[in-house]
Order: C-alpha cells, then structure tokens, then sequence
C-alpha cells in the first residue's frame, strides 16, 4: 500500500475506487448523499441507481461500477459503512479491502497494478487513519493500491 496527496478525482489511475454505504431508498438508489460518493454520483448521474440494485441483488459489498467514459476510470464501490448515518465500521473496511484485492487477483481486473482508494472511514466515517484504518489495511492491500488524502 502506497499513500499519495491530491485529489482522487483529477489523479491519472485506471481504476479509482469510492467509500459507500449499504443504504439503499425506496426509489431503488443507493444514498450517496456526501463525501466522494456524491462527488461520483455528480459526475455520473446513473451511478445511484446502479449501486443500489448491486446492493439490493447482491449485499453491501465490493463491485465493479464499470468503466466510466466521462471520468476515463474504471470505479469500484468500497463499502465502509451498512447505513449512511453510521460511523463506518472498521469490520466492513477489512472484508472491504480483502475482496477489493480478491476481485484484482485472477480475474478479469488482474491487469490494472494502479488501484485508488481515499482513505476508508476517515473522512464522515469518523475514522482516525494512524491509530484505526492504516494498521488494518497494511498487511492486506500490496503496492499496486495507492491511498490519496488532500
């Protein structure tokens, strides 16, 4: 694992990934009501009702939100927290980061060696980086996965 500053949306990586949550309305779309989730969902207006069927089929997990032209990335959804009013759950975050490498090992997705991710719970998942996240994510994500703050 690499840390970086900038800011995740102008760095230059194939893959680039966003904090969510596992809420999803009754219109059928995921909330992505802050942080980089309603950054994403500005710049790609479908993008909520395609993560919340994802998690209604599939549970609060780790997907592949295709490759957005408008954006020139492939985006992944990287759960932190089950509701969006949650403090994001440290728990989450580890089977998050654990099927984020799964999904980079044989399959389709084993190519891209530059995966983005902000830090996890850090920002309104009220997470501390140093004492919380860091030591978790450390011994799971390798050098391909590069963790951007501002």
């Amino acid at each position: 694992m690499q840390e970086i500053v900038g800011d995740l949306w102008a760095a230059d990586f194939p893959v680039k990934c966003i904090t969510t949550n596992g809420t999803v309305k009754a219109n059928g779309e995921a909330v992505m009501g802050k942080g980089c989730a309603l950054e994403a969902k500005q710049r790609v207006h479908w993008l909520p009702k395609e993560l919340g069927g994802k998690i209604n089929r599939w549970g609060n997990r780790v997907f592949s939100l295709g490759y957005i032209a408008d954006i020139e990335t492939i985006l992944m959804s990287f759960p932190v927290k089950n509701h969006w009013y949650d403090k994001a759950d440290l728990d989450l975050i580890e089977r998050s980061a654990n099927q984020l490498v799964h999904m980079f090992e044989p399959g389709l997705y084993k190519k891209f060696d530059r995966i983005l991710l902000p830090r996890p719970g850090c920002g309104l998942g009220q997470r501390d980086w140093e004492t919380e996240v860091k030591p978790i994510l450390k011994d799971i994500l390798d050098d391909r996965f590069y963790i951007i703050s501002r």
